[in-house]
């Protein structure tokens, strides 16, 4: 499964520009579903610097993303273009966590 989440809400409490604290129980989910296979796209508003922010505290939780606001390679080689729409599987963020990797937040 190819997975986008968002960041701000989901990954860490919202304290936007700042980051909140981190969500433990859902970088664990989304740890456990790396392992099992599947991809992760992290799917922010945050740009620039506020966006490597993201990555760089992302990293630190031990989270590394196979794209970032961005298409994966096969699936622009799929396509054959890299079209804004980023494509995956499931769009999680706070509203729907639950629903798709059972964590609450």
């Amino acid at each position: 499964m190819i997975y986008a989440i968002d960041f701000d809400g989901t990954l860490c409490v919202d304290c936007y520009p700042e980051i909140g604290e981190p969500r433990e129980e859902m970088i664990s989910a989304v740890l456990d579903a790396q392992r099992a296979g599947d991809r992760f796209i992290l799917w922010t508003c945050r740009v620039g610097e506020r966006l490597e922010e993201a990555v760089n505290w992302s990293a630190a939780q031990g989270l590394t993303f196979d794209a970032v606001n961005d298409n994966l390679p096969d699936m622009i080689a799929l396509y054959g273009n890299n079209c804004r729409k980023v494509f995956a599987d499931g769009y999680i963020d706070d509203r729907n966590v639950r629903d798709i990797l059972g964590v609450e937040v």
